[in-house]
């Protein structure tokens, strides 16, 4: 039988599981085991809450005072016909990858760099917000590019040259506020702290938080403030996609409504 919730019933279920303190991972050697073993106590099978004549809900978790990220979202750069990692990113832009001629051929690339708008990466990476085009647009500056990697921009210069891509990867603001929000609409955000006694891992979710109304306006601002960054994992043989990640806890800095519980 498919357990059934109401915003209210569940928001008191979540407060007797607080109450319960310390509850062993029931997930271990999973990453996702602070969400499984939530989900395992909230009697669903997946993140999507089952709350009936109401918009769509997520479930978010994330332990307490961690530096990791939160994907947000998996999404190539537009155009997306031009398949850009893979045809100007990597090929113009890339580096020997550090397991070429071991684990990989030797002529495997790497294209790995998490970007943000606030400062450049090392090899003169950086995303930047458009207000007038609406879009998020992928960006480089040579004069940015650390002396470390010299030898890599001379061969980026011989490749294309050392101007402004051409043309540059971006993303729309409406197309993300659609992919993103239509998934992170509204949102239970749970925080849990962890410890580990005797080998085994332990949750205690403390923190409640009930987000409603996904806003595309804080969600440009979380970008250019910093807070959301772009991951490319790009290599030859295969591209592990690109992500739009969050900071440790900035999730209710993108909604309307936030109430803790």
């Amino acid at each position: 039988m498919t357990i059934s919730y109401t915003k209210d019933s569940l928001i008191e279920t979540l407060k007797q599981i607080r109450a319960l303190g310390w509850i062993e991972n029931r997930r271990h050697g999973n990453d996702g085991g602070i969400g499984n073993t939530l989900e395992d106590l909230l009697g669903i099978d997946e993140n999507n809450l089952p709350i009936p004549n109401a918009a769509e809900w997520e479930l978010k978790c994330q332990r307490s005072r961690t530096a990791s990220l939160t994907t947000l979202l998996h999404r190539e750069p537009s155009p997306l016909g031009m398949r850009l990692v893979p045809r100007l990113l990597l090929p113009k832009y890339g580096w020997r990858h550090e397991k070429a001629g071991s684990k990989y051929p030797d002529t495997e690339m790497s294209f790995r760099q998490t970007i943000n708008a606030v400062s450049r990466t090392d090899r003169g990476f950086g995303i930047r917000a458009d207000h007038n085009e609406r879009k998020v647009i992928v960006s480089f500056d040579a004069s940015k590019v650390n002396s470390r990697h010299n030898d890599w921009l001379n061969q980026v210069k011989q490749k294309v040259s050392l101007d402004e891509l051409n043309p540059q990867p971006y993303w729309g603001f409406d197309d993300l506020f659609h992919a993103i929000g239509s998934k992170l609409h509204n949102c239970f955000y749970i925080k849990a702290d962890t410890k580990k006694e005797s080998g085994k891992e332990y949750f205690h979710y403390t923190d409640i938080m009930m987000l409603q109304k996904f806003s595309l306006e804080k969600f440009i601002i979380a970008i250019e403030q910093g807070n959301i960054l772009v991951d490319f994992d790009a290599r030859t043989g295969h591209n592990h996609g690109t992500k739009f990640r969050l900071r440790q806890d900035c999730m209710p800095d993108l909604y309307e409504t936030v109430k803790k519980f």
